[in-house]
């Protein structure tokens, strides 16, 4: 009761639109009741009845709505506050940390960015790419490598493929999968495998500088960790953040 009564003296924010997005993935948009502010790739923390997660932020500072990309883990696997985000309508609200925290943020001081994510690990690299066109940014370049094990969980693929397509001195996307046999990968004809598996090929392929490129980890911590066993103690500049489960 004490930990509900501590959340309830929070912030609040508001409910504004709610995606499901596959079946076990959903977007949520919530608009705070007090400014907020954050930089790109920064995490907000919300709670509802109690319990608290952090979620990294989707959305850019410019954007009117805080924008999550939030995997739904059932109640029997660990999931304890997003079966309650699944559940909120429009009108609903959270509880929220009044200020945004995290370190994983854009590096200015290097012009290439290789940003490796696992499914909602893709959510603080949306945030930086969308910052970086509105600020007009120049002599930077973003390399997106993002895997999932089905195809439908790519959420935010138009999104990043329109940018590439547009601006392809600003963003390369790269996706794949790693169940390519799947009924839900049917039809699918691009890279295939784990996302970590396939760092060294598209190091190569791209020729990127190891002295003047940040290389971003965020998601799953078996991936995180693999990355850095790969490149192992050789110089590159990695920065992380790590998806633990939702009952940890």
């Amino acid at each position: 009761m004490q930990q509900i009564d501590r959340l309830a003296n929070l912030p609040k924010a508001y409910v504004a639109k709610k995606q499901e997005v596959a079946e076990d993935l959903f977007l949520l948009w919530v608009r705070p009741e007090e400014p907020f502010r954050f930089k790109p790739g920064q995490y907000i923390t919300i709670g509802k009845e109690g319990i608290e997660r952090p979620y990294s932020i989707a959305s850019a500072p410019y954007e009117p709505l805080i924008e999550l990309f939030i995997e739904y883990v059932l109640p029997e696997y660990g999931g304890k506050l997003t079966p309650l985000l699944w559940n909120l309508h429009v009108g609903d609200w959270v509880s929220m940390r009044p200020r945004a925290k995290g370190l994983f943020v854009f590096q200015p001081q290097f012009h290439h960015h290789l940003m490796l994510g696992t499914v909602t690990g893709v959510a603080p690299y949306v945030s930086m790419i969308r910052q970086a066109q509105k600020d007009n940014i120049r002599g930077h370049r973003f390399y997106v490598m993002e895997g999932a094990s089905h195809q439908d969980e790519f959420v935010y693929d138009s999104e990043l493929n329109r940018i590439a397509e547009r601006h392809p001195e600003l963003v390369t996307f790269i996706t794949t999968v790693s169940r390519p046999q799947a009924d839900r990968n049917r039809g699918w004809s691009g890279p295939v495998g784990r996302v970590n598996t396939l760092i060294e090929e598209y190091i190569q392929r791209w020729s990127l500088p190891k002295e003047d490129t940040a290389v971003y980890l965020c998601g799953n911590p078996g991936m995180i960790e693999d990355v850095k066993s790969r490149l192992g103690g050789d110089g590159w500049n990695v920065y992380e953040e790590r998806f633990w489960k939702e009952d940890e």
